[in-house]
Formats: C-alpha cells, structure tokens, sequence
C-alpha cells in the first residue's frame, strides 16, 4: 500500500467512524473546499451538493441522526481514491435497512468527492 493509499485510507475510516459514533464534529476538518457529493436519493440519480458547506452541512445531519446506525462493511482505498461498503439500519425490522457504497476521493488530505449508491 503506498503512503497515498493509507492517508486515503485513515480519512474514509475517520469519516466513516463519524457516522458510526454520531460525531458529526469530527468531519469538519475532513472535507475540502469544491467537494462534490451525489447522494443515494432521490432515485434516480440523487441530489447533488456542491461545495465545502454544502457537503458538510448534508453530511452532518446524516452522522447527528441518532436514528441512523451505520456499519462498515470494507473500507478500501487506492492512491486517492477509496470504497466504503456499508450497512445502514433505521429500525429494528428485518426490512428497517439497506446496504450501500460510497465511492470517495481525497486530494491534499481532504474528501473532496463522494459519490453514494444503495441496492434498490
């Protein structure tokens, strides 16, 4: 694994464990100024947030929602790119959750790319 791949790598665990612990103050210095996020909804291709406020505003509300329990399913990463497999659960039903995968990029050790996408 090169250098690049493992800080790619600890800030998709960080930003992930962000959203496992509800700690959305912890992805305030992990987002970078021009990020682009598409979301997992509506379908069929999401909503587009641009820009750093933007981005961490959207993603803030998500790790805050105590409702929301997340898992990590693989956190992978590749120069500066990386994968987040997920489990996301919002009840206790069997039908209470969804499983799904960020596609990330990080540049000058900032997310500035991530793109969500869930099975249907």
């Amino acid at each position: 694994m090169t250098s690049d791949s493992k800080v790619t790598r600890e800030i998709l665990e960080r930003f992930h464990n962000a959203f496992e612990m509800h700690r959305p103050e912890d992805l305030d210095d992990l987002i970078g100024e021009g990020c682009v996020l598409e979301n997992t909804a509506p379908a069929p291709d999401g909503a587009r947030y641009e820009g750093r406020e933007a981005c961490l505003t959207f993603w803030k509300g998500v790790a805050s929602s105590a409702d929301l329990v997340f898992k990590a399913e693989e956190i992978w990463a590749s120069e500066d790119r990386g994968i987040i497999r997920w489990q996301l659960r919002w009840g206790e039903g069997e039908k209470d959750r969804t499983r799904g995968v960020n596609v990330m990029r990080v540049r000058d050790g900032k997310i500035v790319e991530g793109l969500g996408y869930v099975k249907g």
